[in-house]
């Protein structure tokens, strides 16, 4: 599984115009569809949503070549309180959805991390 991109940043709303372009450019290094791409998009922003109401302010987020897009996201750093809302079903429905392989790592009962792929002929 070939590296293209980590990095380590606030799992804040400041920052996610940001991460959605950098998502954005690996998607197109890695022949992903604009549709694909948007919606990796979408599952990035989820997924770092996510990791912010389990109470974690930092994530990091590696995209790896691996027949496709591989994406996996995981909270860096102490968490705080979790504030679980509503809304958590949705984005994690979202991301069943849109991507495929979904999976959904928890430690001592709480989120810590996300991963999914993206297959680059399209069909997810």
């Amino acid at each position: 599984m070939r590296e293209y991109l980590k990095m380590e940043a606030a799992t804040s709303g400041e920052i996610m115009t940001t991460l959605r372009l950098a998502t954005g450019g690996v998607c197109s290094l890695a022949g992903l569809g604009l549709d694909a791409g948007e919606d990796c998009k979408v599952c990035l922003t989820e997924s770092l949503l996510l990791l912010s109401h389990a109470g974690y302010g930092r994530a990091c987020i590696a995209f790896f070549e691996d027949g496709g897009l591989f994406v996996r996201i995981t909270a860096e750093g102490t968490c705080g309180e979790a504030a679980p809302v509503p809304e958590d079903d949705i984005s994690a429905a979202l991301l069943e959805a849109l991507a495929v392989g979904v999976q959904m790592e928890k430690r001592e009962g709480r989120l810590f991390g996300v991963s999914f792929r993206f297959a680059t002929d399209g069909r997810n």
